[in-house]
């Protein structure tokens, strides 16, 4: 297969495990970095021994087919609507945009030019994840009644070097670990249909532990505490919170229950991990992860299913329609947190199909 070529546009804390882990995916031909502080491309180009360019270098590049989008997410839109005038296909980390409208005006676009638009996370490609959704829909479960996705912390300002944009407009923990866990659900159980939501913000500001800002204080404009009822449209209904105002605690990232067992899925920010399931009148017993991509660091595995998926004329499986999906959902939350109110969801994408072998090898069914 003919490899890909591929820019990328954003080269923070995030970019070195993408780097790492596009070495394992021949089909991604990494051709050049970018950044608007040339010095952060720079030092990338330095460490992975590729050329660091301007943005307006790398969109202008004709070898260039998919641009990966790594900014922060208040930028994700823009410089993805930027990357389509391109002509070029975008990949971006999640979430696919902080603003519901924003976002559906770049899946539109690339509708229009027959241009694809991907989106992290791709987590839910991994073996681990994958094993899951394959006793699902061997009907182990029984009818889907329902589960829990957890996701609790004392807050990002404990470790990342500038946490600042996690307590502001596109932040928050529903908009950062969201996405892990309601793609891994959605993948699990199918589309939401509508949403509940609950959001305090128990704390209006945080004083930063980390270097190299230590001691500096964030004024907290985003709910930091959100908890959210999701219902699909396969009958289950599914509890969510997401966190960065609890201490610790003992629940599980992820299960799923249905009317004849339940399951145990590893947590959805990672490819690996322990599946267990238990039938009803049963005990818990582990479940084969016997497919790829079920051990370390895979985090370019939805954009090399992208680049395969091109290649291949064929759709690719972390697309923008389900990143739309997870980003209304998560939306719906929120202002159904400030309206009291039960939102129905108007997005209703494919579930994506089960990742069978290595995106380099995988064939349309």
């Amino acid at each position: 297969m003919q490899p890909v070529g591929i820019g990328i546009i954003g080269c923070g804390n995030i970019s070195a495990a993408y780097l790492k882990a596009a070495r394992s995916f021949p089909v991604l031909d990494i051709r050049a970095l970018a950044d608007r502080d040339m010095a952060a491309a720079e030092s990338r180009a330095a460490e992975f021994g590729i050329p660091a360019v301007s943005v307006a270098a790398l969109l202008a590049d004709p070898a260039i087919e998919i641009v990966l989008n790594l900014t922060i997410p208040g930028a994700h839109v823009a410089v993805g609507l930027d990357i389509l005038k391109a002509g070029k296909h975008a990949y971006s980390e999640k979430p696919l945009g902080i603003d519901f409208a924003d976002a559906t005006r770049l899946v539109e676009e690339a509708a229009r030019q027959g241009l694809r638009v991907g989106s992290a996370p791709d987590t839910f490609l991994g073996g681990a994840h994958q094993a899951a959704r394959e006793f699902v829909d061997a009907g182990h479960l029984g009818q889907p009644v329902g589960g829990t996705a957890f996701f609790m912390c004392p807050g990002h300002e404990r470790w990342h070097p500038n946490p600042d944009f996690y307590y502001k407009r596109g932040g928050g923990p529903m908009l950062d670990m969201g996405p892990y866990y309601i793609t891994d659900l959605v993948n699990l159980l199918g589309p939401v249909a509508r949403v509940a939501g609950m959001a305090p913000a128990p704390r209006r500001t945080r004083t930063i532990t980390s270097e190299p800002k230590k001691g500096e204080t964030i004024e907290v404009e985003v709910p930091t505490h959100v908890v959210g009822m999701l219902a699909f449209h396969s009958g289950a209904v599914a509890s969510i919170t997401m966190s960065f105002d609890v201490a610790a605690h003992k629940h599980l990232p992820l299960e799923v229950y249905g009317t004849e067992g339940s399951l145990i899925v590893p947590d959805p920010n990672h490819f690996g991990g322990e599946v267990k399931f238990l039938r009803k009148g049963g005990e818990w017993t582990d479940v084969a992860v016997e497919r790829p991509y079920a051990d370390g660091n895979h985090r370019s595995l939805g954009l090399a299913d992208m680049a395969a998926a091109i290649r291949q004329d064929r759709p690719h499986r972390a697309n923008g329609d389900l990143a739309l999906h997870v980003l209304e959902v998560m939306e719906a939350i929120g202002r159904a947190a400030e309206d009291g109110a039960t939102i129905d969801i108007t997005t209703r994408p494919e579930r994506p199909q089960p990742l069978a072998e290595s995106p380099a090898l995988d064939r349309p069914a």
